[in-house]
């Protein structure tokens, strides 16, 4: 498979400093939580703690498919859970990207049953237009289509994670839409 960069690391660094910025001002005196979604998150929720000019705290949630290998099923579990003590705190979950909402919206229920003051959503990458759920996403930083995905934390086969950059998926010099993408449930 080829890879096509669609975003550099300095246009997603800047974004993300843009997004630190904003969430700086909307989070002022109050007790922030950034959660990360585990593992598509890391590099993004490096970045964006950085970016971040108020005290905060940094937890991390992950989910499996059961089992691992039906993960077309859309059943999931909780494999590593928030271990801070959330109530009354504000919360922002980050995630890597939302396609469905699917996922998220299961963490989200995980996450809201611990009685927080608030929670928000931060995503680097959304497509709206696969939304099946209602999110209150409250920053993202790129809008996507339906390609798939890696680098900068997203994955093909715990793969292509630790590239500096975006890059989209091709085969053969198609786009590789015909395939379930592994990083696009959430």
């Amino acid at each position: 498979m080829e890879r096509r960069i669609i975003l550099q690391y300095e246009q997603i660094l800047q974004r993300v400093h843009e997004l630190g910025r904003q969430i700086t001002l909307d989070y002022a005196e109050k007790d922030l939580i950034l959660i990360g979604v585990l593992k598509g998150s890391i590099y993004f929720l490096a970045d964006l703690s950085r970016a971040i000019d108020l005290p905060l705290q940094l937890d991390f949630i992950s989910i499996n498919a059961i089992p691992y290998s039906t993960s077309h099923t859309g059943i999931v579990r909780i494999v590593k859970d928030v271990e801070l003590d959330i109530a009354g705190k504000h919360v922002l979950l980050v995630e890597d990207i939302i396609r469905t909402g699917l996922t998220t919206a299961y963490l989200l229920q995980s996450i809201d049953s611990r009685r927080p003051a608030s929670i928000g959503i931060c995503t680097l990458l959304h497509n709206p237009r696969q939304q099946l759920i209602k999110l209150p996403v409250s920053y993202y930083g790129f809008e996507i289509s339906d390609e798939r995905l890696v680098g900068y934390g997203l994955d093909i086969h715990e793969r292509d994670r630790n590239l500096p950059y975006i890059a989209a998926l091709e085969q053969n010099g198609q786009n590789g839409k015909k395939e379930k993408s592994p990083n696009g449930d959430s």
